[in-house]
């Protein structure tokens, strides 16, 4: 199972690695917005997989459709972050958004249309349990609300999703055990959110092997055919 966390500013992200690891993951998605991590001193570091992401957070879809261009060829998983009914129909139709963080933040909200436009492109979305975690009174229960109903949409669409606490600190991540527990209360059964957690870690090995040189486009490889040995691409 995978944690998506945010790094931001000069500390690299070491703490929030080093935490993800004891909490028992196998993998983590660095969310980058101003830092720069060094991935392989990390895995080297903690000995679990470390994910090069990035999370466009813009005003409007025009925005975020010049960052999604500029960004796309330097990150192994690309987010989108909505909030607002406009961004996140931009990043449900778009193939080249892998994950819509935070649909519900804000103003934002997901309907039958959304979802089935995620499930149509294979975009991502995320159920985002820290509010869950984190806040208290209104908010949580809004949160708690709006999680249930995007369980709902999400199945009924068959759409494809990830789960994080979203975690920007290493006070923040919380054991997959812990997550699960969340899930649970909000209706998700367990194995949901497992798959939600290893997701990411799908996700990335899906977009590395795609950034490869032997992939060419999906059902097509570059390289010698295993048959009568005489060579070749396919």
């Amino acid at each position: 199972m995978y944690e998506a966390v945010h790094v931001d500013g000069d500390e690299g992200g070491e703490r929030l690695v080093a935490t993800t690891a004891r909490m028992g993951y196998e993998g983590v998605v660095l969310r980058a917005r101003d830092a720069t991590p060094d991935h392989a001193a990390l895995r080297e570091a903690t000995g679990i997989d470390v994910v090069d992401a990035v999370e466009i957070v813009a005003s409007d879809p025009e925005h975020a459709s010049g960052a999604v261009g500029g960004r796309r060829p330097d990150h192994t998983i690309l987010c989108v972050r909505g909030g607002t009914d406009r961004l996140n129909r931009f990043a449900v139709e778009s193939d080249r958004v892998d994950v819509l963080t935070r649909p519900m933040a804000d103003d934002g909200d997901v309907n039958h249309v959304l979802a089935n436009a995620a499930a149509t492109h294979g975009v991502r979305i995320e159920f985002d349990l820290g509010p869950v975690l984190r806040a208290t009174g209104g908010r949580r229960v809004r949160a708690l609300r709006d999680l249930r109903k995007l369980r709902e949409l999400v199945a009924d669409a068959d759409a494809p999703f990830v789960v994080s606490a979203n975690a920007a600190s290493r006070l923040q991540v919380r054991a997959p055990r812990e997550l699960v527990a969340v899930g649970e209360a909000v209706g998700f059964d367990p194995d949901t959110i497992r798959a939600g957690l290893g997701e990411w870690g799908d996700l990335a090995a899906r977009n590395r092997h795609r950034r490869s040189e032997s992939f060419v486009e999906p059902g097509v490889e570059r390289g010698r055919y295993d048959g009568d040995g005489s060579g070749g691409s396919g």
